[in-house]
């Protein structure tokens, strides 16, 4: 079963126009966030963040998973791959643990 999952907040970061499908993002817990005790925030190589994963109603796109329904299911680290790029979020696909 595939896993999907938004990242919502580009707009804080680089935005969403330099993306394309294809492109790998790594996941991460983000322990030490206050707003989100199960934020999981998103990453590029060479860019760093990029975004969260989203975890609200407003900020989930379609068959998307919030950070809540797969918080539990990763490790620490995980990755993804971009499938679908909006314009003010990326859906992608869950991977493995790194």
């Amino acid at each position: 079963m595939k896993i999907y999952f938004t990242i919502a907040g580009a707009h804080y970061f680089h935005g969403t126009e330099f993306m394309e499908r294809g492109m790998k993002v790594y996941l991460e817990k983000e322990h030490d966030n206050k707003f989100d005790t199960e934020a999981i925030k998103v990453s590029m190589e060479g860019l760093g963040q990029v975004g969260h994963v989203a975890n609200s109603v407003n900020t989930v796109i379609g068959e998307s998973y919030s950070a809540g329904r797969i918080y539990d299911k990763i490790g620490e680290i995980a990755s993804g791959e971009i499938m679908y790029v909006l314009p003010n979020a990326a859906v992608c696909v869950l991977e493995t643990e790194v």
